[in-house]
């Protein structure tokens, strides 16, 4: 068997909903608008660190190294003020999503994605932790099992629109080349909380929350209005129900979601609530959306032309999700893991090559336009491979694989270390570029070798399968078996 096969597949069950309604789509995207918010708060922080402008006001001293004689190119925006302007709202965001975690079990998804609009205001980073931690799990209780993943996708999908508008706005606010220009750029950040609050006003809560909540007839209500009218409501209503019922909360003694993800039983859960996200921050992918226009000036590219790198970076990472969004439910969560994790190895291997060879381990040489040419080609093609394999991929498959009972707990641990690895890596990501030059990218390089083999092992295919089900899976895995408890497990239909 392989490292990473099972024995059997549960079936996709739709409970006569399979026919796509017109207000599932809705609902779900309006929910997925949610990534909005993250993508244009990571894209608009790297986009006004180039600004002279901004750096004039905030950090006088990058700007007095930018007119160094001769410039390490490395080392250029080595500030940990100005990382720090970057990196701060993810700690708001990991409290917030692990607050999250116990108010979602209490409130319901749809209140928590109102909350995250209502405080934004406020604190941006509690925005992006209630966003995070409430969205994906929203879409994947929302969607029917067999088109879960392309509508769970739609989060990563929005995440990609915000951080192409951010670009866009900063390269046409460095165009005009006005000292107001970084202050718009910044004030457009409220834009996608309008966005996000139309559509979480306008959605239901998910039938399993209201269900867990003891509101079986408004989760029957909300079943109707998403699969339509031919649908067996009631079946699926069933199926949920049935499912909170073999939960057994009473055995735990009342204790908490969180302190029953640390028992041996949910042991899998937890390895993967920690392992994907982590993996996914590994591959390197935000630090370079934070700091692409950064990163292209201190690779040779000069001014706008630097911004302009990161607009086309980010239109190619939203081309590839969209592409992820026809391809997840037929061939499943694996194979695109794997081929991501391939293509973006051989990506950063190549880019440390060009750099290595041409601008040297100094910094000191510049890059010429065939070099920079070389790096933007490089990196379109490693944003590519992320944005249909680890960028969706691991918002979906945290959202799907928890049991009810530790849900709530499981996505917040997974958004928590997530935002954690964010913050880790945007506060030490240019200062590892200065000390360690081109090898940065092989240490992603390293990371996501790494990453690509622990899914090939340990990681059962979920493509299809009802979140109900989704225990069989782990009880027929070569290795998880021994703590997914055949109890807890429904009857798996092999796939042979």
């Amino acid at each position: 068997m392989a490292g990473g096969g099972f024995a059997g597949a549960a079936t996709a069950v739709d409970y006569g909903g399979a026919k796509m309604t017109a207000s599932v789509i809705i609902t779900c995207i309006m929910a997925a608008s949610g990534g909005l918010i993250f993508g244009y708060d990571i894209g608009i922080s790297g986009g006004v660190t180039t600004m002279g402008p901004f750096l004039e006001k905030f950090f006088p001293k990058v700007l007095r190294r930018m007119a160094a004689a001769r410039p390490d190119r490395y080392c250029i925006y080595n500030s940990q003020s100005l990382t720090a302007f970057t990196s701060s709202l993810y700690i708001a965001g990991l409290v917030a999503s692990l607050v999250g975690g116990r108010l979602t079990a209490a409130v319901g998804r749809r209140a928590l994605m109102i909350s995250d609009v209502d405080r934004r205001p406020i604190l941006l980073g509690f925005g992006v932790g209630f966003a995070n931690q409430a969205t994906p799990v929203y879409l994947s209780e929302m969607a029917p099992a067999r088109w879960r993943g392309a509508f769970n996708t739609g989060f990563q999908l929005c995440l990609g629109v915000g951080v192409l508008a951010a670009n866009l706005v900063s390269y046409a606010v460095i165009r005009v080349n006005g000292h107001w220009g970084w202050r718009l750029a910044l004030g457009l950040a409220g834009a996608p909380a309008v966005v996000f609050l139309v559509g979480a006003a306008i959605v239901s809560d998910t039938p399993s929350s209201l269900a867990a909540r003891g509101r079986i007839d408004a989760a029957r209500r909300a079943l109707r209005h998403v699969r339509g009218p031919n649908a067996d409501v009631d079946a699926e209503l069933d199926g949920i129900l049935r499912h909170l019922k073999v939960s057994r909360p009473s055995e735990d003694g009342g204790s908490s979601p969180f302190r029953q993800l640390l028992r041996r039983r949910y042991r899998h859960h937890l390895v993967m609530a920690v392992a994907i996200p982590f993996f996914q921050q590994m591959t390197g992918i935000n630090v370079i959306a934070f700091y692409a226009p950064v990163l292209f000036q201190a690779v040779g590219f000069e001014g706008s032309s630097a911004v302009l790198g990161s607009v086309i970076l980010a239109a190619i990472n939203l081309g590839s999700t969209l592409v992820s969004t026809f391809i997840v439910d037929r061939h499943g969560r694996r194979v695109l893991f794997m081929q991501g994790g391939v293509q973006m190895f051989l990506c950063q291997v190549a880019v440390t090559c060009v750099l290595g060879v041409i601008v040297g381990s100094d910094g000191g040489a510049q890059l010429p336009r065939g070099g920079a040419l070389a790096v933007l080609v490089l990196m379109c093609v490693y944003a590519a491979g992320f944005g249909w394999s680890w960028g969706p991929l691991s918002w979906l498959v945290p959202s799907e694989i928890f049991p009810v009972e530790i849900r709530s707990a499981g996505q917040a641990v997974s958004v928590a270390v997530n935002l954690a690895v964010s913050f880790a890596q945007a506060q030490a990501f240019l200062a590892a570029l200065c000390w360690m030059k081109y090898g940065v990218f092989v240490f992603y390089a390293g990371w996501i070798a790494v990453m690509t083999a622990f899914v090939a092992a340990f990681l059962p295919e979920t493509k299809g399968v009802p979140l109900e089900a989704m225990e069989g899976m782990w009880a027929a895995h070569w290795y998880w078996k021994r703590f997914a408890g055949p109890e807890s497990s429904p009857t798996v239909k092999s796939s042979a």
